[in-house]
């Protein structure tokens, strides 16, 4: 039978670095288990995946995130300049954002995400024959009766289908409200970190004697768990109902992306470029998270931190599995050799873990 979950188990170590920082260029942290640890934000992670060259290889152009509708209506003009005249993408525009004659400073209620095939969805309704005393209200109308035909022109920028969106004015408060398929958690430390100050100084070297500048950073190292859940029908029906498999080849990328990429902040100056060290993927009837294997924060006992986490998430998965009488579907990839609990199907590359995921957690 299919289960409509996949749940998304990502355990990796980064060397120091500070890849999400607060408003005070701090790291972010959370307290958890009465210890602190070392955060990065869901967002922070989301934004990093769908900027990713991978995620443009994959799954194509990610949505325009801007509440700047004057710059985002020049750009959308230039964009759909060989299929629409400006008026009429102007006039698209203004009914979905709500916002009537958009000027250079407009600004939206709040930062969108903005789809291309949305507007051109839109200007192609208006531009219709058939559709010649069409008004902002009739639009609503026919896009409430039948909503597939935007919901295929979502189809094209997937990270709207994942993240959600939401709107507050104009036809995108109407029937352009997306629910989230993806949930995504901030990733912690699966042990306490006590961070460490950086001394950096910028020499000039016009200057004889001392340094230009001299700052401090904050910075630490540790391992990482990184979970997400996968609505699969929630992501069919954003986008506009595609059959399973594609549903599944869109979760595959998504595997690819959580277990590989890594957000950007800092990186000039601590090249923390690392990658998975544990990929756990499960097929289940509902969400859930393993985070609870570290409220007890690992310690270290000469092995680090990396094959102790390791060993934590196995044994609470399988406490779970037993515990609750869970019949997931369960396959993992690990860079390690690791003694993994026998329900859980062992793969031998990352790519191998993700033809799994196509083939609805079998093989």
């Amino acid at each position: 039978m299919d289960k409509n979950f996949i749940n998304f188990h990502i355990l990796i170590s980064h060397s120091p670095s500070c890849l999400n920082r607060d408003d005070m260029s701090m790291q972010k942290s959370a307290i958890y288990g009465g210890k602190r640890r070392v955060r990065v934000s869901s967002q922070s992670l989301k934004r990093a995946m769908r900027k990713s060259a991978y995620y443009q290889e994959t799954l194509g152009a990610p949505s325009l995130r801007t509440k700047n509708l004057g710059q985002f209506q020049e750009w959308i003009i230039t964009q759909l300049a060989d299929r629409y005249e400006p008026e009429l993408v102007r006039k698209a525009l203004a009914w979905v954002s709500g916002k009537k004659d958009i000027a250079t400073d407009t600004k939206g209620d709040a930062v969108a995400p903005w789809a291309i095939e949305e507007i051109a969805y839109v200007c192609e309704q208006i531009h219709a024959p058939e559709n010649t005393d069409l008004d902002e209200k009739k639009l609503q109308k026919l896009i409430e009766k039948n909503n597939q035909g935007l919901r295929q022109a979502l189809a094209q920028t997937v990270d709207i289908a994942l993240s959600g969106r939401m709107a507050t004015s104009g036809l995108m408060s109407a029937v352009g409200k997306i629910d989230g398929a993806l949930a995504v958690a901030h990733a912690i430390t699966t042990h306490s970190v006590d961070a460490d100050i950086d001394w950096f100084t910028a020499v000039d070297d016009l200057q004889e004697m001392g340094s230009g500048h001299l700052d401090t950073q904050e910075f630490s190292a540790g391992v990482f768990y990184r979970y997400a859940s996968l609505n699969i029908r929630q992501l069919q029906q954003n986008l506009g109902d595609p059959s399973r498999p594609q549903a599944l080849e869109i979760a595959a990328h998504v595997l690819h992306l959580l277990a590989t990429v890594v957000p950007s902040a800092k990186q000039q100056s601590f090249a923390a470029h690392n990658l998975a060290d544990l990929a756990l993927v499960s097929f289940s009837d509902q969400p859930l998270s393993l985070a609870n294997a570290f409220e007890a924060p690992v310690r270290e006992t000469g092995k680090g931190y990396r094959l102790p986490s390791i060993e934590e998430l196995h044994r609470y998965w399988q406490r779970l599995t037993l515990g609750y009488g869970l019949e997931d579907r369960c396959a993992e990839f690990a860079v390690e050799s690791v003694d993994a609990p026998e329900m859980i199907a062992a793969k031998q590359s990352l790519s191998a873990l993700e033809h799994w995921v196509r083939n609805n957690g079998e093989g």
